[in-house]
């Protein structure tokens, strides 16, 4: 099938299944006037491709995980599982993180709005352009 029907079927982009390409996560056959055909098979993976980049991996991840469709190697397979836990876990580590940095924030907006409420002065930084901050 073409480019188009796969996009039809799929819900991604002509041009999202050509970068998939040339990632090497989907394989096409040229026709002699170089316009893509795909297997059918490559619907599902498409499929699959875009359930991995909506849990947050990359192609590069992706490309490490899809070995393990197309083969029935228990090493393979564990080689895919480990890779998703360690994913998991980098994403855990980054949600760590963004709550560190939102609550930083939040005390920040906390203290500036005593401060705009006239909560006094004191700890006001100026801000060099005489207006102060609280900080």
């Amino acid at each position: 099938m073409r480019i188009g029907e796969v996009a039809r079927l799929t819900g991604a982009s002509a041009r999202s299944l050509r970068y998939y390409e040339q990632q090497g996560l989907i394989h096409s056959a040229r026709s002699g006037g170089g316009q893509r055909h795909y297997a059918a098979t490559e619907v599902a993976r498409v499929h699959l491709i875009r359930r991995l980049f909506d849990a947050g991996l990359g192609s590069k991840v992706i490309a490490q995980l899809l070995p393990c469709v197309d083969s029935d190697d228990a090493d393979v397979h564990e080689d895919a599982f480990e890779t998703m836990v360690k994913e998991r876990d980098r994403l855990t580590a980054d949600i760590a993180r963004l709550i560190e940095t939102r609550d930083s924030l939040n005390a920040v907006i906390e203290v500036n709005t005593r401060h705009r409420l006239g909560a006094g002065r004191a700890g006001a930084v100026p801000t060099g352009d005489g207006h102060h901050c609280e900080a």
